[in-house]
């Protein structure tokens, strides 16, 4: 099993151990102690028994973990290694790749957009800009900024996994469902073209429309000097993994770095509902693609797709959530907003 698998491995058995009650150690009358999804009570020292044993059991260096209960973060965990190797162990102030944790956060941005009129979920994207790389297949007219954000453009996840290395459409937009980052980084040109603005420019509005707002101090899609410098090293069947993608470019499908504490503002915000009107957060996580039976995600319990979000049907009621995946980084949020 590739360490990237244990770590996703890892990180869904904590949530649902957590959620679940089914933690280690847990001794009745212990003062810190949290709510779960069913409301009842799991005690801190007993996650961290669980995460530690998960940990070894896993072979993992290092993880950031944070949970919110009654929209407030009430417990916050750094452990394990940030470099083994130069054995400084993880802090507050490493910072991890996000991976694709940048979907719903994009999600996020474009739709303030929206809002505005600046784009429309359903207008055909070549309209604002027609997209070279694809302009062999007819069908790509009819892909839309909605499409994209449900993953149901046809597009590949990454033309480069493929021997060819050459995007194609695997479906008649819209009818399907076919996890995409190429999806995401055509609406991010897309985004740019209409702002008449580059990747730098893209990290600049974000920063001044999302990130400032909402005090995210290191949740960045292009990352600076501080971040480059406060990264762990990502690990990979236990070596290290070296730097995969330029720092410099605006990935709205894979670059956001953060960590827990840090992103958890993010989440505390869709929560709440703050930063976009009623409207958008009901067209943000409202069901647009139901997941057809036997299709491998509904193994995680995902049975629908809204608007950059996987949604969760569990028996206590609606989670929303994303994983990520980027060489020797794993990362996965869920959250519940009826019960904050």
């Amino acid at each position: 099993m590739s360490f990237t698998r244990k770590l996703f491995l890892i990180t869904l058995l904590i949530i649902m151990s957590i959620f679940q009650n089914q933690v280690y150690g847990q001794e009745k009358g212990t003062k810190n102690t949290l709510k779960n999804l069913i409301g009842n009570e799991v005690s801190t020292d007993s996650i961290e028994a669980f995460i530690e044993s998960q940990m070894k059991t896993f072979d993992v260096p290092g993880l950031s973990l944070a949970l919110i209960n009654d929209g407030k973060v009430a417990y916050h965990l750094t452990k394990g290694y940030a470099d083994i190797g130069e054995e400084k162990q993880v802090s507050k102030s490493t910072l991890f790749e996000g991976a694709s944790l940048s979907k719903p956060l994009f999600a996020y941005f474009i739709m303030g957009f929206v809002e505005e009129g600046i784009i429309d979920l359903d207008k055909p994207l070549y309209e604002y800009l027609p997209y070279e790389a694809i302009a062999h297949d007819e069908r790509y007219k009819k892909i839309t900024a909605r499409m994209v954000l449900t993953h149901t453009t046809g597009f590949p996840n990454w033309r480069s996994d493929y021997k060819e290395n050459k995007l194609f459409i695997s479906f008649e937009p819209g009818t399907a469902f076919q996890y995409s980052g190429e999806g995401y980084q055509y609406l991010a040109k897309v985004l740019a073209h209409i702002l008449k603005t580059d990747d730098a420019g893209l990290e600049e509005i974000y920063q001044e429309r999302v990130a400032s707002k909402l005090n995210l101090k290191y949740t960045k899609f292009i990352q600076d000097s501080y971040n480059m410098k406060n990264k762990a090293e990502g690990y990979k069947d236990e070596k290290v993994v070296g730097e995969d993608d330029d720092p410099k470019i605006f990935g709205s499908a894979f670059s956001i770095h953060s960590e827990a504490l840090d992103f958890s503002k993010w989440l505390i915000a869709l929560i709440n509902k703050e930063g976009l009107s009623k409207e958008s957060y009901d067209e943000l996580f409202k069901i647009q693609f139901t997941l057809p039976d036997g299709h491998p995600q509904k193994q995680l319990g995902v049975t629908d797709w809204t608007l950059g979000f996987a949604k969760v049907t569990l028996p206590f009621g609606s989670a929303y959530g994303h994983g990520g995946n980027n060489a020797g980084y794993t990362s996965i949020f869920v959250i519940e907003p009826e019960s904050k």
